[in-house]
């Protein structure tokens, strides 16, 4: 089906054959997960080539492509090209200079296109295969959270706690981290990616953690903010507004919101609070086999609109600078008429 996709939007735009070199939208075409492979696609033929180390793997798990042998994919692209009477090669505008230079070495006399989101325009919209991993690595993240609960106390650095969560979503059975985990403490909170330093936690500090996990190939993505030990009447207003913009735009994303709609319902809320330049980022973006993926949201982006199927992020926050700040984020499929909130840790304010 997937390729099928591929085939019938290359004719659209008059593409006689694509040539995928990421490794993710080459696991996305054909379940292979090597570190060598490239995938061409023409009208008539399926090709997949990779070099001795995963031939045999990939004659075994990949059906519907000729498996080709080669460590030099690039230069039997000529051959190729005559047999199938093409005009044009599509690539990915990912490649760097040296690859598109060999390509066109390659190929002379025919057009080369630079494409733009090919596969991923694809890959934004989940099955239910895809969906359930997600909702697996979401899981898996929930878990590591709650007991990190138990582990966060004074005198643990940030840098403890990021290795806890880690390694306890790999005893999960998370294949690895989506990200490196962002454990932010204190004043440091009003860093939107602080990474985790050798500071240790204090009582009263709040304390930001941003983490994920992949299973299977499909990643997770969740930011909690909690406090140690107390939190003042500032801090307690700030954390009651991001969650309130948070839960705002879970009631009210849905199947043809616009991306600019989507972004608008929680800053509103956050402007309105009076702590609007304190929210520095977008509300989110895609999900799935990479942990940032298409779609991203903000203000001008008018004329794009969710669809059912997209997993996407809602992550709303208040930095203030040499004061500290709060981040809420939680992973949401979109649905018709709504959303399904895939991570379920608590967002009431916690203080441990």
């Amino acid at each position: 089906m997937r390729i099928e996709k591929i085939k019938a939007k290359m004719l659209t735009e008059n593409i006689d054959s694509l040539l995928i070199t990421d490794m993710k939208n080459i696991f996305y075409m054909t379940g292979f997960s090597g570190t060598a492979g490239t995938v061409f696609l023409t009208a008539n033929r399926n090709i997949f080539m990779t070099d001795s180390r995963y031939s045999e793997m990939a004659r075994g798990l990949i059906s519907d492509f000729e498996i080709i042998e080669t460590r030099d994919p690039i230069s039997l692209l000529t051959d190729l090209s005559a047999s199938e009477s093409i005009k044009n090669i599509a690539f990915e505008e990912t490649v760097d200079y040296a690859f598109f230079k060999r390509l066109s070495d390659a190929t002379p006399g025919l057009e080369l296109l630079a494409t733009s989101n090919f596969v991923l325009e694809l890959r934004q919209f989940k099955d239910d295969r895809e969906i359930d991993l997600i909702k697996k690595a979401c899981a898996i993240a929930d878990e590591a959270f709650m007991s990190a609960l138990k582990f966060i106390e004074p005198g643990r650095t940030e840098i403890e706690v990021a290795n806890f969560i880690d390694f306890k979503m790999r005893d999960l059975e998370a294949s690895g981290i989506s990200f490196e985990t962002i454990v932010a403490s204190g004043k440091r909170s009003s860093l939107p990616h602080g990474v985790a330093t050798s500071k240790m936690i204090q009582f009263g500090d709040p304390v930001t953690i941003d983490f994920g996990c992949y299973y299977e190939h499909y990643a997770s993505d969740m930011t909690r903010t909690i406090f140690v030990g107390s939190v003042d009447d500032k801090m307690r207003t700030i954390y009651e507004t991001v969650r309130k913009a948070n839960e705002a735009l879970i009631k009210e994303v849905k199947a043809g919101m616009t991306y600019a709609e989507y972004d608008k319902v929680p800053r509103t809320i956050i402007e309105e609070a009076n702590f609007g330049q304190y929210f520095t980022h977008g509300i989110g973006h895609g999900l799935g086999l990479d942990v940032h993926e298409i779609p991203y949201f903000n203000q001008s982006m008018t004329e794009n609109h969710l669809e059912a199927g997209m997993v996407i992020t809602d992550e709303p926050g208040i930095y203030i600078p040499e004061f500290g700040g709060v981040r809420i984020e939680d992973d949401l499929l979109v649905t018709e008429n709504g959303c399904e909130v895939l991570t379920k840790a608590p967002k009431e304010l916690i203080v441990i």
